[in-house]
């Protein structure tokens, strides 16, 4: 790390997130101005136009690479379009304790006077809940599932190479070629594609325009500049912006900036919180690097200070902030670009390289929030590029994540695309596999598993509040064996899936409708060539997936069912309910014997593994194939963000002996402490999940730093890896840390401040993390390496 990078690092890490209200006032007098004038993908367009050439520039003192969301470095847009926050909204961001965002009086004032009063009854949120049926309600507000498309738009948004290889002119020709084929005598959706078309020119001349303004801010910074040194960079950057988006980039950081003006469109023009990322940003890198460097013309220290100037950009860009329902089962400033390195080519070769392990130094030196890098690891990649990523993980941060590359590929070729698509693919956000470049793989929201088995055990009725939530499906004491209880179990699953899938199909066509986004359309394939929106089944592969959460507290819960009520018949099914809707009081004595006598998934115990599969084949037949509103279907994945921690707090006491108000389990991990085999049995009990099956799963680990201190720890570590992945396995992620330090930081914050920590598919910063969140993570079980 150099001065320089020093230097924007700790800008970078030191400034306080804000909320800037420009874009909302720039979007509100626009709207106000043309709403009704043109088609609304063109008045989308020329909306996002009018954001890229009014909105304030930012060109920081020794920036390479230029632009941001807001007008300074973590000033975070609102999009009322999306969500219009009230005055009080922005007081309790304002004031809020964890994940606050500083906001001035002023802007307060503003918003209640200008931005409100248009936007309140016209935003997507406001559409969405003056809509909803009541039994949607009812389960919604019980916590039997999530909505993501409430308050952010949909997807999430992964780049392949194209970008690298095509300008916003030549994506311009394209689109004129296109329009010249429409055929109005025979397609009916002619004028809608032409529409659509019409939007995306103008997006693409709204990004160079952005580009451009930068260009001239710098050419203005030069004649200020006293120093020689920093005129040239000025210089420098003025060229670069001139190329690029307009022009396909021919350098190294030409490309690098060519990715962030397409990054910083798409989260300018709609996508709020939305995971964008590069994709498989090494690959994309590496022929610019290999390229220049064999000309002389780029070194490898100055390649990765470029790479470490983008990922101080990424940094910058703090999530849009979440209210409601959103914010309890995602409070974290991370914006979730992924950074996929290594896996393989699209021929299927080994894609390690040189500036894959350069991704991989500029991570570890600058341990910053985001961006957060994965490595892929395929059968062909190299032990070298494994052990410096584990290198990485023993440092604590949480990250790299690790991921099967071969799994990955083979969870897309299962479900239909094509296997250089799939090669091109890999994952983004937490852990969601997807075509790169081609796909718009929609989130829906998250299903709490086990409160779908507190319903079934209650017949329907929600144990916290009493209210029947879903459909009556049987008195728990006419339940004669445990078949009949998983048959309820199953109906139960069944009636959610379906009611929330119906709400879901309906949010997904008004977004198509009223928030298209153009110029997110020019740079995934298809978009053009269908002259359909990204949100209107554009792209060339269009998938949607149902979270699921909580596996391995419905599995112990039913295995604690299954041994203790009808297999040694030790208590009935009534004196357990019983207990738990007191949540165990005076019966510690029954929740100790649920805790320590009931077979666990997580200890490679076949007891509750094939319990585990059953849960989870129920989860794909309830959900794999149903149709969404694009041509395509809907599939499930296995990840909880934080929502096992909200999930938690909806769900009364379970038959594992978890009190209420727990957290749930996380992702496809085990309970909390019911891994007490070691992580050999943990990955065993994995493996017996079909996860080829799903679109992604997620499994935490925590280990303690003691065990992975010398070379020999190292090899052992990613021994297990490698085993786990030839078993099958997804996807892996290692907290390396003891409680002694957790319980420290939490005494002594301010001496902890750049402590990261895995919280699920992302990392966070320890002391950034409410109590709640912080106290789930010392509760995972501290692994030990045989």
């Amino acid at each position: 790390m150099n001065r320089r990078i020093e230097t924007l690092r700790k800008a970078s890490f030191e400034t306080k997130p804000s909320i800037s209200i420009e874009r909302a006032v720039l979007e509100t007098e626009f709207y106000q101005e043309n709403n009704g004038k043109y088609a609304l993908p063109v008045l989308r367009a020329l909306c996002f136009k009018h954001l890229c050439t009014h909105k304030t520039l930012y060109i920081g003192d020794g920036e390479l690479l230029v632009g941001e969301r807001g007008p300074a470095p973590k000033a975070v847009s609102t999009f009322p379009e999306l969500t219009c926050h009230s005055a009080d909204d922005l007081r309790i961001l304002n004031d809020r304790s964890m994940t606050c965002y500083a906001v001035a009086p002023e802007d307060i004032k503003t918003y209640e006077q200008k931005v409100i009063p248009y936007w309140q009854g016209r935003s997507m949120r406001d559409r969405i809940f003056n809509s909803l049926p009541e039994d949607w309600q009812r389960a919604y507000e019980a916590g039997l599932f999530t909505e993501f498309m409430e308050q952010r738009a949909p997807g999430h948004t992964a780049l392949d190479g194209t970008i690298y290889s095509m300008g916003m002119l030549d994506f311009k020709d394209k689109i004129a070629k296109r329009i010249t084929r429409l055929d109005y005598a025979h397609d009916p959706q002619a004028s809608d594609r032409a529409e659509q078309l019409q939007a995306m020119d103008i997006a693409c001349d709204a990004v160079i325009i952005f580009a451009h303004r930068h260009r001239d801010l710098a050419i203005s910074m030069v004649e200020k500049e006293q120093d020689p040194v920093r005129k040239e960079e000025l210089l420098q950057i003025a060229r670069v912006c001139n190329k690029v988006p307009a022009y396909k980039p021919e350098t190294f950081h030409e490309a690098l900036q060519m990715y962030w003006f397409v990054h910083l469109g798409t989260i300018t023009e709609l996508n709020g919180w939305d995971a964008m990322t590069p994709g498989h940003l090494d690959q994309h890198l590496y022929p610019f690097y290999q390229r220049e460097t064999e000309a002389g013309t780029l070194d490898r220290e100055r390649a990765k200070e470029l790479i470490s100037c983008l990922w101080i950009k990424v940094n910058n860009h703090t999530a849009p902030p979440k209210v409601g329902v959103t914010a309890k089962e995602s409070g974290t400033y991370n914006d979730f670009t992924q950074i996929n390195l290594g896996g393989v080519t699209a021929e299927g070769s080994d894609a390690c390289n040189e500036v894959s392990y350069i991704c991989l130094e500029v991570s570890d030196e600058l341990h910053l929030l985001q961006p957060q890098p994965s490595v892929h690891i395929s059968q062909q990649t190299p032990d070298r590029f494994v052990t410096a990523a584990a290198k990485v993980i023993r440092k604590g941060y949480g990250y790299p994540s690790l991921f099967n590359s071969d799994a990955v590929v083979m969870e897309q070729v299962r479900v239909g695309k094509n296997i250089k698509d799939a090669r091109e693919g890999g994952t983004s956000g937490c852990i969601e596999t997807g075509a790169f470049g081609k796909e718009a793989y929609i989130l829906t929201g998250y299903l709490n598993v086990p409160k779908i088995l507190e319903v079934t055990l209650n017949n329907g009725v929600d144990q916290l509040t009493g209210k029947l939530v879903t459909l009556p499906t049987g008195d728990p004491a006419d339940f004669s064996c445990f078949e009949d209880l998983y048959t309820a179990f199953t109906r139960q699953l069944e009636y959610v899936v379906n009611l929330k899938i119906r709400m879901n199909n309906y949010i997904e066509r008004m977004y198509a409708k009223y928030s298209p986004a153009p110029f997110l359309s020019v740079v995934i394939h298809d978009c053009i060539e269908n002259g359909r929106d990204y949100y209107d089944g554009g792209p060339r592969y269009n998938t949607n997936y149902i979270q699921c959460c909580g596996i391995g507290t419905v599995t112990d819960s039913l295995s604690a069912i299954k041994t203790h009520v009808y297999t040694n018949r030790t208590i009935s099914l009534g004196q357990l309910l019983n207990a738990l809707k007191n949540n165990f009081a005076d019966e510690e004595a029954l929740r100790l014997t649920l805790w320590n006598k009931t077979p666990f998934y997580g200890n490679d115990d076949d007891l509750a593994d094939d319990i585990m599969k059953e849960v989870y084949n129920s989860l794909y037949t309830a959900i794999d194939g149903k149709a969404n509103t694009k041509g395509s279907v809907y599939h499930l994945n296995m990840l909880s963000t934080t929502c096992h921690v909200y999930f938690g707090k909806m769900l009364g006491a379970s038959a594992n002996g978890r009190f209420a108000c727990l957290p749930t389990s996380d992702g496809t991990s085990p309970s909390h402490g019911a891994d007490r085999n070691g992580p050999t049995a943990v990955i065993k009990s994995l493996s017996k999940m079909d996860q080829l099956k799903s679109g992604g799963t997620l499994l935490n680990q925590r280990i303690l730093p003691a065990i992975v201190k010398s070379d020999e720890d190292l090899e052992k570590l990613t021994g297990l890896v490698r085993t786990y992945f030839t078993l099958g396995g997804h996807h892996i992620q290692f907290n390396v840390v003891d409680t002694k330090t957790l319980r420290d930081a939490q005494k002594h914050p301010d001496e902890y401040s750049d402590l990261l920590v895995r919280v699920a598919g992302y990392s966070d910063y320890f002391v950034d993390l409410d109590r709640e969140h912080q106290e789930e993570i010392i509760s995972r079980t501290a692994q030990e390496m045989a």
